[in-house]
């Protein structure tokens, strides 16, 4: 069977009365892999949103609300909960081999039959900033890949998060310094060239989970590789806005998908 390939797909109780969620279990290299599909109610087609998800294992999980907020503004959403969570095979290696799994939920949406094949978009969120760039490097079909306070380069996240050096040094294997390779594998910037969809960047300046700096390392390498990018580079803000803002953001962001030309 090929990658993308539901499994099983059981209902998960859904805080929205037209919206149906479910945890599905999906083929990704082989590994049974979990993640959450949301539905709208009805027969009609829709586009297809991947969210990427940030954090390892138990940190930053998916959030049923989260995917709920976005299926609403007219998408199919899936969320990969990545390899070895919540029931799910294998070991999450921090977009190593795990960018598979986002890979395959691309393949997911593609398999849907409400969805629209050539409207599938990318959302990443913190670490899935580079999963989602992964995705519309290897995804040829990507609408559009937005990412939202993500990581760019994994080396300057090992340099500004003393906290997850430990966890990084085990997952992949090394520090920066010893094994540049390791990091520049999971680090899309190095393969800007080959990223042929809109981008956009949401990032808040005060951020201090995933600085700024991410932001303007990928806008300056995309624009010097003549790709089309847009930033939305927010002043007051941190790794996480206030709600009323956030909800703001969203709308706009699924509105720029929707008029994006690949």
């Amino acid at each position: 069977m090929m990658d993308g390939t539901i499994i099983s797909k059981v209902r998960f109780p859904s805080p929205h009365p037209h919206i149906k969620l479910y945890t599905v279990t999906y083929l990704s290299q082989g590994l049974h892999v979990k993640g959450l599909l949301a539905e709208p109610d009805g027969g009609e087609i829709y586009e297809g949103f991947l969210y990427l998800r940030g954090g390892i294992k138990n940190v930053g999980k998916v959030r049923p609300g989260r995917i709920i907020q976005f299926a609403s503004k007219g998408f199919i959403v899936f969320a990969p909960y990545y390899r070895g969570n919540q029931g799910g095979e294998g070991d999450e290696d921090f977009a190593g081999e795990d960018r598979n799994d986002a890979f395959a939920g691309f393949k997911l949406l593609e398999n849907h039959h409400r969805v629209k094949k050539d409207r599938i978009h990318v959302f990443g969120f913190s670490r899935g900033g580079v999963m989602a760039l992964w995705t519309g490097i290897s995804c040829e079909n990507t609408a559009s890949v937005v990412t939202w306070g993500g990581v760019s380069d994994m080396a300057l996240t090992y340099v500004e998060r003393v906290e997850l050096r430990r966890m990084m040094k085990r997952v992949i294997g090394g520090t920066p310094l010893k094994y540049p390779e390791r990091y520049e594998y999971r680090t899309p910037l190095y393969k800007a060239e080959e990223l042929n969809v809109p981008v956009l960047i949401i990032h808040g300046e005060r951020d201090r989970n995933v600085s700024v700096e991410h932001a303007h390392r990928l806008e300056k390498i995309l624009k010097e590789k003549e790709k089309l990018v847009e930033s939305w580079i927010f002043s007051e803000y941190t790794h996480y806005f206030p709600p009323a803002v956030n909800r703001k953001i969203v709308s706009d962001l699924t509105q720029w998908m929707k008029v994006q030309k690949h």
